[in-house]
C-alpha cells in the first residue's frame, strides 16, 4: 500500500477555480502513526479486506469492508471491525450497487497517531449522476476504526466512479499525508490538510495530460512511494495513454513544489502497479504487470523498474513470468500471473519481496483455482531465485483447490505479528462460491511458511453466508 502536485494551487488560485479552500490548523496532538495501516495504534499492522458485493440490509452489491487487527499472534476473525454504509457514524446509506470497498488505501491523514482507512464506493449515485462514485475516510482510534467523513468529488459531471483508485502519500514532503483520488476521467484530485471535524482542508487537480501532451484515460490504479529518496513521495498512475491506447504507468515525482511528470512506463499492464524497495538501496522501486499474449508471455509477466536519485529507471531490471527459470508452474494462456501485487520484506533480509497473484491458475483439474507466487528481492533487485508458490493444495494451507476459488484475487504482504517479517495475506473471492475467504500465512527467515496458517470466511466474521459477497476481492494495498 501502500503527499502535492504539478501545479500546487494557492488559495487565490483555488478561489479562481471556484473551489473554496478551508483554513484549518493541524492538530497539536500525537505524532503521525508509525505504520500507515495501524488503525488502533497498538504498534501492529492491521489488514483491511473488501467484500464489495456483500448484501447490506437486503441491498445487493452494497458492499462491506472487514478489518482484522494485528497482534503478536497475527490476525484473527474475532478481533475485527466490519464496516458498511449502514454502520453508525459512516456517511451515506447502503444502497444496491454501491460496491462500498471496491478500492482501499490508508494513512494517518489527520496526524493523530492512528492510521485512517479510505474506502471507495464506485457505484454510488451522486444526485442524478448514476455511478458517480464516492470516497469515505474512516477514522482510526484507540479502539480501532469508527466514525468517518466523506471526501466530496470536486467535478461530479466530469467523470464516473470517483474513488475507482486511491492512494495516500506525502507528495509535498511536509510530513502530512495527502490523498490522491482517481476516476474514469483523466485527472486526479489531491486532497490535503485533513482534520477529523472537516476532512480535507484543500484540494487541487493533477491534470495528467498537462505536461505530457497525452493524458491517462482513466486512472485504473494509483500507488505511492519515494522513488528518488528525497523525502517526498512520488505518484504512479496506471491506465491507458489516451493518444496511443498503450497501457502503462505515468510517473510523477513529488517535491515541496508539487508533483512533476517524469516518464511513462509502457507495460501492457494489468491496470495496476506496486511500489517498494526491492534491492534495499533506499529508493523505492516500481513493479508493473502485463497481460499475457503481448509478446512477453502467454499468461502474464511482472517487470521491476528500479528507483534512483533521478526517479524511476525507464528500462526494467527484470521481467519474470512462470516460464522464468526458478519460478514454479508454467506460462499458460489466461493464467493472469500478476493480477495482484504487493511488496514487503518476508524474510527480514532487508530486501523487499514481491507477492504475485495468479487467480486463473489451474490446479490439478480445478480451473481458475488460483495461486500465489512470492519472488525474492536482492541486492540486484527482483529475482526468481528462491521463488515460492502456494495454492490451496499446498501442505498446510487450509482448504482444497476447487474450480473458481480464485485464490490470489488479492494479495498483501505486511508484518501483522510485529516480528520484522512480512506475512502473506491472500483473498480467495470465489471460495464457497461466491462468498469468498481470507488466508494468512506467516513470514519467516526462510520465506513464507504454512505453519500456523489460518483462513476465515464471512460466517466467522458475523457476515451473511448467503449471497454474492466476494470477500477477498481486494485488500489494502
Amino acid at each position: 500500500m501502500r503527499r502535492h502536485t504539478a501545479a500546487t494551487l494557492t488559495a487565490a488560485a483555488l478561489l479562481t477555480a471556484g473551489i473554496t479552500p478551508l483554513t484549518l490548523a493541524a492538530p497539536a496532538s500525537a505524532a503521525p502513526a508509525e505504520h500507515a495501516d495501524d488503525f488502533n495504534g497498538d504498534g501492529y499492522r492491521d489488514l483491511a479486506t473488501a467484500a464489495p458485493y456483500a448484501p447490506v440490509g437486503g441491498k445487493t452489491d452494497a458492499g462491506a469492508v472487514v478489518v482484522t487487527y494485528g497482534s503478536a499472534s497475527g490476525i484473527s476473525a474475532t478481533r475485527r471491525t466490519v464496516l458498511s454504509q449502514d454502520t453508525a457514524g459512516i456517511p451515506g446509506t447502503a444502497e444496491q450497487g454501491d460496491r462500498f470497498g471496491k478500492s482501499l488505501t490508508s494513512g494517518d491523514l489527520n496526524a493523530d497517531g492512528y492510521a485512517d482507512l479510505v474506502i471507495g464506493s464506485v457505484g454510488e449515485d451522486v444526485g442524478s449522476d448514476a455511478d458517480g462514485g464516492s470516497v469515505t475516510v474512516v477514522w482510526g482510534g484507540k479502539s480501532g476504526l469508527s466514525g468517518g467523513i466523506g471526501v466530496p468529488d470536486p467535478a461530479v459531471s466530469a467523470h464516473d466512479e470517483y474513488g475507482m483508485s486511491l492512494t495516500v502519500g506525502d507528495f509535498g514532503g511536509d510530513g502530512r499525508p495527502d490523498l490522491a483520488v482517481g476516476s474514469t476521467g483523466s485527472d486526479i484530485w489531491i486532497h490535503e490538510g485533513f482534520t477529523k471535524s472537516s476532512g480535507p482542508g484543500s484540494r487541487h487537480e493533477l491534470a495528467t495530460g498537462l505536461q505530457t501532451g497525452s493524458s491517462i484515460y482513466g486512472a485504473q490504479d494509483l500507488s505511492a512511494g519515494d522513488l528518488d529518496n528525497d523525502g517526498a513521495d512520488d505518484l504512479v498512475v496506471t491506465g491507458s495513454e489516451a493518444s496511443t491506447y498503450d497501457d502503462g504507468n505515468m510517473i510523477y515525482l513529488g517535491s515541496d513544489g508539487g508533483l512533476t511528470y517524469q516518464t511513462f512506463l509502457k507495460s501492457g499492464g494489468w491496470e495496476l502497479a506496486t511500489v517498494g524497495d526491492l534491492n534495499g538501496d533506499g529508493y523505492d522501486d516500481v513493479v508493473s504487470a502485463a497481460y499475457g499474449g503481448d509478446g512477453k508471455s502467454l499468461g502474464g509477466s511482472v517487470s521491476a523498474y528500479l528507483g534512483s536519485a533521478n526517479g524511476v529507471r525507464t528500462q526494467p531490471q527484470a521481467t519474470i513470468d512462470q516460464d522464468t527459470a526458478g519460478v514454479p508452474g508454467a506460462d499458460e494462456e489466461g493464467d493472469w500471473f500478476g493480477n495482484a501485487l504487493s511488496i514487503a520484506d518476508v524474510n527480514g533480509d532487508g530486501y523487499g519481496d514481491l507477492a504475485v497473484g495468479t487467480l486463473h491458475e489451474t490446479v490439478g483439474t480445478a480451473e481458475i483455482a488460483g495461486s500465489v507466487t512470492v519472488l525474492r528481492g536482492s541486492a540486484a533487485g527482483l529475482t526468481a531465485t528462491g521463488a515460492q508458490s502456494f495454492t490451496q493444495n499446498t501442505a498446510g494451507v487450509p482448504g482444497t483447490a476447487e474450480s473458481a476459488d480464485r485464490f490470489g484475487a488479492s494479495v498483501r504482504l505486511s508484518d501483522l505479528t510485529g516480528d520484522g517479517k512480512a506475512d502473506l495475506s491472500v483473498g480467495s473471492d470465489g471460495e464457497n462460491h461466491p462468498s469468498g475467504a481470507v488466508y494468512s500465512l506467516r513470514g519467516s527467515a526462510s520465506g513464507v511458511t504454512t505453519k500456523n496458517a489460518i483462513s476465515f470466511g464471512p460466517g466467522s466474521l458475523g457476515m451473511s453466508t448467503t449471497g454474492y459477497l466476494r470477500l477477498g476481492q481486494d485488500m489494502l494495498g
